[in-house]
């Protein structure tokens, strides 16, 4: 299957990975390396073609995404969990150890971000759902931003990755029933053990 994006990837061994699932093109950052040719050559590619940045699940992906973002506005977003990119034996995190069910399953969930200075997700919400502010909030939060393959995001983060990619009330609520589905199961499970 051709994809008609260019896909910004950090290195070649993700060009390779993804060249086995797909037929696409990419663009490497050479890792956290990047600079501004490389940053002219993806403002190119997206008002060619488009671009989904797709980094490695740790934090220099996380860093490069956010250089690429500021600098070129308008990317897609596609992420891999730190399971689906860890290597095997624990031998590093990137998108070179994703398997192609995980990556077929990245590219067919990506976001566009948008700047919106107007949201229906407020940080009230956030602690209501006990997102933060709360003992389990962490957890709940590698869940809800795993289920909505968004990347993790700290407390002070999740607010605005949510507004970003345009994550609706409704979205948020049906994710969050799961989870607190999930929490009462596994309490259930836990009392029986118990006995």
């Amino acid at each position: 299957m051709r994809i008609k994006e260019i896909i910004v990837v950090e290195g070649k061994d993700d060009t390779a990975k993804l060249k086995q699932v797909f037929d696409v093109d990419t663009i490497e950052t050479n890792g956290s390396a990047i600079n501004q040719a490389t940053l002219d050559q993806i403002k190119h590619a997206q008002e060619k073609r488009g671009v989904i940045i797709f980094t490695d699940p740790d934090y220099p992906g996380q860093r490069i995404r956010h250089i690429i973002t500021n600098a070129v506005p308008n990317c897609k977003h596609a992420f891999l969990t730190k399971e689906e990119a860890r290597g095997k034996h624990n031998k590093g995190i990137g998108i070179e150890h994703a398997s192609p069910e995980s990556i077929k399953t990245a590219l067919a969930q990506v976001y566009q971000l948008e700047n919106t200075k107007q949201s229906l997700i407020s940080r009230d919400d956030l602690l209501e759902l006990g997102l933060i502010g709360d003992a389990l909030a962490k957890e709940r939060r590698k869940k809800l931003t795993e289920r909505l393959r968004m990347g993790y995001a700290n407390g002070k983060q999740l607010l605005k990755r949510l507004q970003m990619f345009q994550i609706t009330p409704d979205q948020l609520s049906a994710e969050m029933n799961v989870i607190f589905q999930e929490e009462a199961d596994e309490q259930r499970k836990g009392n029986c053990n118990t006995k």
